[in-house]
């Protein structure tokens, strides 16, 4: 009996395209944060979003610059208990990314729903990417909150021997707002 095997980013996203109608993409997504970037990203790490970064150390590449395909870790706060992930989509410039993740802004009163090539721009003191400010929907520019960030989980395992993973072809649109997301960051 031949036993088919298929790498972890392709049963992530066909275990999120189940959760879809047939028609659906990813960005028709509704539900929490890691599962979808677990999906997006091809990073397979399980549990609360705040524990991605811990549980990446000796598995994945970590750091504190971004680029596209890595989910930035944001900590657990009183406003975010259970942490916050969301994939990289273009990095803007040093302080200026998009994001693309799920169950952020409300959409239609409600939490859940996918956005995608939101701008997330670097706040911190030290030009790090310790601290964030994320683009909110509510208030159709970026958020007054700033939230600490653990850093970024790359596609890249940390073992020689293993490919790196490759995130999905929707992570981002044909046609990102780049001048909307340096106007929101600079403003």
């Amino acid at each position: 009996m031949m036993v088919m095997r298929f790498p972890v980013p392709i049963l992530a996203l066909c275990a999120l395209a189940a959760a879809l109608p047939a028609s659906a993409s990813l960005l028709d997504y509704v539900g929490e944060c890691v599962p979808f970037a677990r999906a997006v990203s091809g990073i397979q790490i399980h549990g609360d979003a705040w524990t991605w970064w811990q549980q990446a150390e000796g598995r994945y590449a970590r750091g504190a610059t971004p680029a596209t395909g890595s989910v930035i870790v944001f900590a657990k706060t009183a406003r975010l208990p259970r942490g916050h992930v969301a994939v990289v989509s273009r990095v803007i410039d040093r302080r200026v990314v998009m994001v693309t993740h799920a169950n952020w802004s409300r959409q239609n009163g409600a939490r859940g729903h996918v956005e995608q090539d939101v701008t997330l721009t670097d706040v911190s003191a030290d030009n790090d990417w310790s601290a964030v400010k994320v683009w909110y929907q509510d208030t159709a520019g970026l958020g007054a909150t700033t939230y600490p960030i653990y850093g970024f989980v790359h596609g890249r395992p940390v073992t020689a021997a293993s490919a790196p993973v490759r995130p999905s072809p929707e992570l981002t649109s044909p046609h990102p707002d780049y001048v909307g997301a340096l106007i929101d960051a600079y403003r």
